[in-house]
């Protein structure tokens, strides 16, 4: 537990909820079960809630997760607590660096109350995603370069990676953006000083700069890989077709050879250099059947 008294009328603690799922601590603070089961969740969906009983706000977060042992980002929820005087984060261990952040921006800008801090939290949170864009859509350069070079298994899979990535960030950004704008519907919003509204204001453009950035790169991911795929199968196409020529074309030698491998009698039977004309045949044919080949291609081209 970290705690950080910013301000007389304004207290932060910081919680990792793996270190509190065999511990009643949290209860000395007014945090119910239901909340802690909300943070201990890692797949809950971002969405607020108030309890009337302890008039406590409650607000779960999308994050980046930069633990993820899969070769793609995802995301993993960071719960709010509001209470009159102090301001409760519950993190996981992948989404601790925000802790950090945020204790920075502490040191550096004291936030006046609770609110204030909540919403530039979640505009720290918001702003954390796009260093690490930039690092997707460099990797998206990367693998595009050498898929214009040589389209291989190898680099498809790793820009299917990036794309399945990207989708779990927009999917994220999305609800974080729907969250924020709702607070404005919600009756709480009007307990909110101008300092706060503001700050929410903020948070909220700068979820939506999120989304929107996400969601164009998730266009650019589907455009690339649609067109690989295309690709791919123009290369099939091109490989059946040669496939086909080349067979067609055996099948002419195949039938003159096949004449001529029967058992009865034939025309050049008695002749020493047969084998020399019936190859010579098979040559002059398959030069007509290319030759043909050639020029019906190249009308249709």
């Amino acid at each position: 537990m970290q705690e950080i008294k910013i301000n007389p009328q304004l207290t932060w603690l910081s919680f990792n909820v793996e270190d509190l799922r065999n511990t009643s601590e949290l209860a000395t603070y007014g945090i119910d079960l239901e909340t802690l089961q909300y943070a201990e969740d890692k797949n809950e969906r971002p969405h607020t809630e108030f309890i009337p009983d302890s008039q406590d706000f409650v607000l779960i977060f999308n994050s980046l997760d930069l633990l993820n042992s899969e070769v793609h980002y995802k995301t993993v929820p960071i719960t709010f607590v509001a209470q009159k005087n102090r301001l409760i984060t519950l993190y996981h261990p992948e989404n601790e660096y925000l802790i950090n952040q945020i204790k920075k921006y502490c040191f550096q800008n004291e936030p006046e109350t609770v609110y204030h801090l909540l919403f530039i939290s979640l505009f720290l949170i918001s702003e954390a995603f796009f260093p690490y864009l930039e690092q997707i859509d460099k990797s998206k350069e990367e693998i595009n370069q050498k898929l214009r070079e040589k389209t291989t298994k190898k680099n498809l899979l790793a820009l299917s990676d990036i794309e399945t990535g990207m989708l779990y960030i927009v999917s994220s950004a999305n609800q974080n953006t729907l969250l924020l704008e709702q607070l404005k519907t919600k009756s709480i919003y009007r307990q909110f000083n101008e300092t706060e509204k503001e700050q929410l204001e903020d948070a909220i453009i700068e979820a939506q700069q999120l989304a929107s950035m996400t969601h164009l790169n998730a266009q650019i991911l589907e455009q690339l890989a649609g067109t690989y795929n295309n690709v791919l199968n123009n290369n099939l196409n091109d490989n059946m077709t040669t496939l086909t020529i080349v067979s067609v074309l055996l099948a002419g030698l195949a039938v003159i050879t096949g004449f001529f491998g029967m058992n009865v009698p034939l025309p050049l039977t008695n002749q020493k250099d047969a084998w020399v004309w019936i190859i010579g045949a098979c040559i002059i044919l398959w030069l007509l059947y290319a030759a043909l080949f050639r020029y019906i291609i190249g009308r249709r081209q």
